[in-house]
């Protein structure tokens, strides 16, 4: 993107101010300082730039090695655009750094990126459409490792079995084809692909939203498994909080593209501080048929991210809104030790 094309989009609020060096750990194996991913609206009869829709907009974080964090929000927040743009599937950023392993990935050559691709790997939402027809289960999950190089010719077919057979699926099976499967199986396939390249980071979005609970709880189980033998690093994107609080250490609540809180799960979910996340949590059911739920019900739609509101992004559907919402953009702060909140509520 050129420097003329950036000027076009002064983005109105404030960068979001980076978590403090000090957290920045030699086993901290992803910084995310301020990432933004814009999209041009284009419009008119020269098809001209008109707009920005602002899918990600001031997203701040650290990510321990070996640990998982969950992302949440509601459906259109900016969580699988965050997941993509961290990976550099979607084009260039808009701004930000995205450090992995202390590496800026932006500023990678097309070689150095190459070899990078082994270390971070991607399980799509949709089992069903993320597989290719045409090729056999075998070619499917070995496609990348032949390309790369992982093993030797005459391991090969060995090395294939083996994860296969570590996500759950028979050697059989390799001869296959997506539409012979199940959902859950299909989605076993899913990750063995992205494991057969030996990865450090792996970005599960939504994994398991498109299976039914038993499967789903299966697919969590056996990422928990992976993760133990493999020490790997989850990004894991849901909307279902439930599933968070079970596989995630770490918990960011996004809206309209920008985290409004972030902290240690058990933090999160003991004392959510944000409005926003107050509300999220108390759709979460109760298995109790005589608990009374205190249900906080939002008002109003959320805003159209090509066109947010000034101040607060969310003080449009909040309660607890003040006057200096409707203007000021909240800035991070450092509520409790690693609890971080977005929200003029906590402003000292």
């Amino acid at each position: 993107m050129s420097d003329a094309t950036k000027t076009d989009y002064a983005p109105d609020a404030p960068a979001a101010p980076a978590l403090q060096d000090s957290e920045a750990h030699s086993d901290t194996i992803l910084q995310v300082r301020d990432l933004k991913k814009y999209f041009p609206i284009k419009g008119g009869f020269m098809n001209r730039v008109v707009g920005w829709v602002k899918a990600v907009d001031g997203v701040t974080f650290n990510l321990k090695r070996g640990t998982t964090m969950g992302l949440v929000g509601e459906s259109g927040c900016g969580k699988t655009t965050t997941g993509r743009t961290i990976l550099r599937l979607s084009g260039d950023k808009t701004g930000g750094d995205v450090l992995f392993n202390g590496q800026e990935i932006y500023d990678l050559s097309h070689e150095e990126l190459r070899h990078l691709r082994t270390k971070m790997q991607i399980i799509f939402q949709d089992p069903f459409s993320s597989l290719s027809p045409r090729l056999p289960i075998g070619e499917i999950i070995g496609e990348a490792v032949r390309e790369h190089g992982l093993v030797p010719k005459d391991q090969f077919d060995d090395y294939i079995d083996e994860v296969m057979d570590n996500c759950g699926l028979q050697p059989f099976h390799k001869e296959r084809y997506p539409h012979e499967f199940s959902g859950g199986q299909r989605q076993r396939i899913c990750i063995a692909r992205a494991l057969a390249l030996n990865p450090e980071f792996v970005v599960c979005d939504e994994p398991v939203s498109a299976l039914d609970v038993s499967i789903q709880a299966q697919i969590i189980n056996l990422l928990n498994e992976l993760q133990e033998t493999y020490s790997l690093t989850y990004l894991f994107i849901s909307h279902d909080l439930s599933v968070v609080e079970h596989i995630s250490d770490t918990v960011g609540v996004m809206y309209l593209g920008g985290l409004v809180e972030y902290g240690d799960k058990r933090d999160i979910f003991a004392n959510p501080l944000h409005p926003y996340t107050k509300a999220l949590f108390s759709a979460i059911p109760i298995p109790d048929p005589d608990a009374k739920m205190n249900r906080i019900v939002l008002e109003g739609s959320i805003p159209s991210p090509a066109d947010p509101p000034q101040g607060c992004k969310f003080h449009t559907r909040c309660a607890q809104c003040m006057q200096r919402c409707k203007t000021e953009v909240p800035e991070q702060r450092e509520v409790e030790p690693g609890h971080y909140v977005v929200c003029h509520l906590y402003d000292e």
